[in-house]
């Protein structure tokens, strides 16, 4: 909804991409699911859907030339070794050629401190390699992993705006140490991290991980009518379409500004 409202008020498209790059763990139908609860919300695309397991030779693309930059190395740690280190403390780095049965990580050894300004959260600033380490680009099983994949599809769609969930924030500091590599800092989207939904008295955000229930569609209004609550906007309950353009010219961003969830019953 944050999104939505954000890009629709300053007259952006809003774009919706199917992000399926790990066959694992994908359940069956769940991309159209998603399509599906999103139009009985009343949320309208622009432009096509874009299924990140047709991007492979774009992801494989951008890791050959971070290979040959030098910004990436392969690494055979197990989660074992790696355990209650929560920041990879660098073992792998001299193994900048390529090797089999291995992950390849982005090597953030020389990377500066890197600062922002979030549109809802404010100044941000970190050591990417003393805070969050390097990152992996593809696993051990020859999958691309999110942060490649999130930043190659940006930079493709030349994407503008990032605005999504608080719990997401630190991934930021790596997706712009990507873009700034794959030579494309000059174009630094504008992020926004705004609160994400707690159960009232939980420390936990309502998510499928923490298994709260699911979005109904057949409840779409009053859903709605609880989310437009929480942003301080008043609509009353018509077709969720009607609902969400009369939703457009009352969003307003500082309403979000500095909160880090927003609590519900």
């Amino acid at each position: 909804m944050v999104s939505y409202l954000d890009a629709k008020a300053n007259n952006g498209h809003w774009l919706v991409r199917i992000e399926d790059i790990d066959p694992p763990r994908e359940q069956p139908g769940a991309s159209s699911d998603i399509l599906r609860t999103l139009e009985a919300y009343g949320f309208e695309w622009d432009g096509d859907i874009t299924y990140q397991s047709n991007n492979s030779e774009r992801y494989l693309a951008n890791l050959e030339k971070l290979s040959n930059q030098g910004n990436v190395f392969w690494c055979d740690c197990s989660r074992k070794k790696l355990k209650d280190m929560p920041v990879y403390p660098g073992y792998c780095r001299h193994k900048l050629s390529k090797r089999s049965d291995h992950a390849i990580r982005l090597n953030t050894q020389h990377s500066q401190i890197d600062a922002f300004l979030d549109q809802f959260q404010g100044e941000q600033a970190a050591d990417i390699s003393l805070t969050y380490g390097d990152v992996i680009l593809q696993r051990r099983d020859g999958l691309f992993a999110y942060q490649l994949a999130v930043v190659s599809d940006d930079i493709d769609q030349g994407i503008s705006h990032i605005i999504r969930g608080i719990d997401l924030l630190s991934s930021t500091f790596w997706q712009r140490e990507l873009t700034r590599k794959l030579g494309h800092d000059q174009k630094m989207p504008i992020y926004g991290h705004f609160p994400v939904i707690h159960e009232r008295g939980s420390n936990q955000k309502l998510s499928k991980q923490n298994r709260a229930a699911p979005v109904e569609n057949r409840k779409a209004i009053s859903t709605l009518n609880q989310v437009f609550k929480l942003l301080n906007i008043e609509c009353e309950s018509e077709q969720p379409r009607i609902m969400l353009a009369k939703a457009v010219p009352q969003w307003q961003p500082s309403r979000l500004q500095s909160k880090l969830t927003l609590q519900v019953d």
